[in-house]
């Protein structure tokens, strides 16, 4: 086989190939949404645990300490009223589980961030407490700042944007007449 047979060959094969990727990725644009697993919709009991943060990130880029973001999450949840937020693992239908990542570590105090940089987020793993399978994880980074009053602003708002997340995969409308 020569060299223009095996081009002729490939040429074919791609067009053959085109069309039916293009219907596989239209079908996968247009399927119906996968179910929510039954856990995150009947939980009614929370665990929130602390997984910390990476090393460098505290007291800058953001003031305060690595618990930071455990007392807004908390805090932010115990205000939704939805769910009983229980003081052991053992007590919750869900564990969740709050962890702020720095990609490529902390950044030098004099090196400003660039678009390209990978900035600090916040991961929250929802896990079945009595299986202990993951259920759900949320991401949300958070924005890049110049000044420690608006890097704080950004980190209060990731974690605003991580609870509304939650709550609208989780929120369940109650029927009138309190069923």
């Amino acid at each position: 086989m020569n060299s223009v047979q095996i081009v002729a060959r490939f040429a074919l094969s791609a067009a053959l190939m085109s069309p039916v990727a293009m219907v596989a990725q239209a079908d996968a644009v247009g399927a119906a949404p996968a179910p929510i697993p039954a856990e995150l919709l009947s939980a009614k009991k929370i665990f929130v645990s602390n997984a910390g943060a990476d090393s460098g990130l505290f007291p800058h880029p953001f003031s305060g300490d690595s618990s930071r973001g455990y007392n807004e999450l908390f805090a932010a949840l115990h205000g939704l009223s939805q769910y009983e937020l229980v003081s052991s693992p053992a007590q919750a239908d869900l564990v969740l589980e709050l962890r702020l990542v720095a990609p490529n570590g902390p950044k030098d105090a004099n090196k400003q961030y660039g678009s390209a940089d990978p900035v600090p987020m916040f991961r929250l793993v929802v896990y079945d407490r009595p299986s202990h399978y993951v259920l759900w994880t949320f991401t949300d980074s958070i924005e890049i700042a110049f000044k420690q009053q608006t890097h704080d602003h950004n980190f209060d708002e990731s974690i605003s944007n991580l609870v509304a997340e939650f709550q609208a995969l989780t929120h369940v409308p109650r029927v009138a007449g309190g069923q």
